[in-house]
């Protein structure tokens, strides 16, 4: 695999790093698809049963490589780079059955920002920082920022953070409900790993259900998201979890979930 993204799969948790450091690990081409191939591969191992997507370095993710698509010879087009890199990124972050966590060891910038939002859990040291930086530059939001943004922190304060590029600190992300949780420099390492092996452990298919109501329930009405849930809760009691939750519940014992 190339040195731009790198894949670790250890006690059932597959760490994927975002590996150009130099570039604050910013997306050219290259990385986009392999970061998709790289997602498909855990999707389709059974032995990986979470997710955490990490940065090299200094930075979590800086967004495009700018250097990129000012390069005539190697510059792709938004059009491409829109639809043949990042919407199938954050398209396949939502879509996965595994929890997906975002380290945000660093800058998450631009798209670098929006990727991080995408993810089901966001935890970030105290150190780091969120910018919507498009219009800094003039251009719009885009890998689900305009999606997921209002609807993590509001209309009016989403929209400002995208119109003036504020940079938002760990603190107040958190505050605001942007992401789930700033933790300190020190306690960063041992947060994720601890949240990502609690998750590992967990019943992976209701986790999957899970991700999928609150996916649909962006869009869906009230009656259309009573009737997903009634489908998905008697798909979930017939799990081999949820007998292993049940059992483990009577017995008063700790339960051993497998993921099935």
């Amino acid at each position: 695999m190339s040195k731009s993204i790198q894949l670790k799969i250890e006690n059932k948790v597959a760490t994927i790093t975002l590996n150009r450091p130099e570039v604050f690990n910013s997306f050219n081409r290259e990385m986009a698809f392999l970061l998709q191939d790289t997602l498909d591969t855990c999707e389709k191992n059974q032995e990986v049963r979470a997710i955490v997507l990490i940065g090299n370095g200094k930075a979590f993710c800086a967004g495009q490589d700018l250097k990129e698509v000012t390069d005539p010879d190697l510059n792709p087009g938004f059009k491409k780079i829109l639809d043949e890199h990042y919407n199938p990124v954050i398209t396949r972050l939502r879509d996965i059955k595994k929890p997906v966590i975002a380290a945000v060891n660093g800058v998450a910038a631009g798209a670098g920002a929006n990727i991080a939002l995408a993810c089901d859990i966001v935890v970030a040291h105290e150190k780091v920082s969120f910018i919507q930086a498009f219009s800094l530059i003039g251009l719009v939001p885009d890998s689900g920022g305009t999606f997921f943004l209002p609807r993590l922190i509001g209309f009016q304060k989403a929209l400002a953070l995208a119109m003036l590029g504020d940079k938002i600190s760990a603190e107040e992300a958190e505050k605001m409900g942007m992401i789930y949780k700033c933790v300190s420099s020190e306690e960063f390492e041992n947060t994720i790993e601890n949240l990502a092996l609690k998750l590992a452990n967990m019943p992976t298919k209701a986790l999957g259900m899970i991700k999928e109501l609150y996916n649909k329930s962006m869009t869906n009405t009230l009656e259309d998201q009573l009737a997903l849930e009634s489908k998905l809760q008697i798909q979930a009691a017939q799990s081999v979890d949820y007998q292993e939750g049940v059992a483990a519940f009577i017995g008063k014992r700790k339960p051993e979930f497998k993921g099935r």
